[in-house]
């Protein structure tokens, strides 16, 4: 039986070192390469096609969410296992949403990241303790039968001031409506554009509109 093939994805080499050292005394699993940034994920996914990358969230350039969206796009038989000191709701259900299999907290003992890597590697996923009370508390306060909010990756303000963007209001009007500053306003705005990986307004109101915002 051929070993997992993994790239690991991190800008911290000291974390990388532990993760080549951890993987190197397991005969089932395979070191293929390394990448300090997103972008050198995305690179050395496509060449070396491997089996598994741990994936960092917060990395210089291109971030892990979308590294991770983008690797899946052209190679969706590639497990990613988030490994990342964020356990904030928005990072998860970003990384949900992107395609991410698992998502481990660093500190995660050697045992459990083992334990991720192998079952993202046989098609799984799989969460740390923590990230897993979350998402059974976020679905157990759903109300019977009710459907998940729409782009979960949003905290609730922004998925308010998404809505009146669908609307057609601009960032005046949203001020106006919600209360805020308008340069509170506009950090909302641009956090969403980030999360939902669209260029300008006009995309994020054809985003909103085609699931039924506005």
């Amino acid at each position: 039986m051929e070993p997992v093939k993994i790239i690991i994805a991190d800008d911290h080499p000291l974390f990388r070192d532990g993760l080549r050292l951890l993987l190197e005394g397991v005969p089932d699993l395979e070191l293929s390469g390394e990448a300090a940034s997103g972008a050198e994920a995305i690179a050395l996914a496509a060449s070396l096609q491997p089996d598994i990358v741990l994936m960092d969230l917060n990395m210089p350039g291109m971030n892990g969410i979308d590294a991770t969206r983008s690797i899946l796009r052209t190679s969706p038989h590639i497990g990613v296992l988030v490994i990342t000191m964020f356990d904030d709701d928005d990072s998860v259900f970003a990384a949900m949403q992107a395609g991410a299999r698992g998502y481990l907290l660093k500190g995660a003992s050697q045992e459990e990241t083992l334990r991720a890597i192998r079952a993202v590697g046989s098609g799984e996923a799989i969460f740390s303790p923590g990230i897993a009370k979350k998402l059974i508390h976020y679905f157990s306060t759903l109300a019977p039968g009710a459907a998940a909010p729409l782009f979960p990756e949003l905290t609730e303000r922004e998925r308010e001031i998404l809505k009146y963007i669908a609307q057609g209001f601009n960032n005046g009007d949203i001020a106006a409506r919600t209360g805020l500053s308008p340069k509170t306003v506009r950090n909302h705005v641009s956090n969403i554009f980030n999360k939902l990986q669209v260029a300008d307004r006009a995309q994020a109101i054809i985003r909103a509109r085609e699931a039924g915002l506005g």
